[in-house]
């Protein structure tokens, strides 16, 4: 079982991201921006986060390059969870030091399979 911090905006997101993760076994914490996604992070030191590209105010891209530049958290992997999906998106969010994409909709086998594969230490997105 791994702690897994969800950064995501929309309530029924959150909720179905809660939900897959808990029949993975996983626990989940949960923060509505990408602020308070870092201060959480920082605090908790989850397993791994699970991260919206788009949120108000500071967005995901700029909020992993911040948790990947402070060295309390920079070892934590994300996942990017996005509606952008066409050519070359995945390579955006992989150079702004996400270590995962999965584009939204997603589905319980998908995630858990990233998540899982994260957690080991290997390549989600091969």
């Amino acid at each position: 079982m791994a702690r897994i911090l969800i950064v995501e905006d929309n309530i029924i997101n959150q909720r179905l991201a809660i939900a897959m993760l808990g029949q993975g076994g996983h626990e989940s914490l949960v923060a509505g921006d990408a602020d308070t996604g870092l201060e959480l992070a920082r605090r908790e030191r989850p397993d791994l986060i699970l991260m919206d590209i788009q949120l108000p105010g500071m967005d995901g891209l700029e909020a992993t390059r911040r948790l990947k530049a402070d060295p309390a958290t920079a070892a934590i992997p994300v996942i990017a969870l996005t509606a952008f999906a066409m050519k070359g998106d995945r390579e955006r969010m992989l150079e702004a030091g996400c270590d995962g994409y999965l584009a939204k909709p997603y589905h319980l086998p998908s995630l858990l399979a990233a998540v899982d594969s994260l957690l080991r230490g290997s390549d989600p997105n091969p």
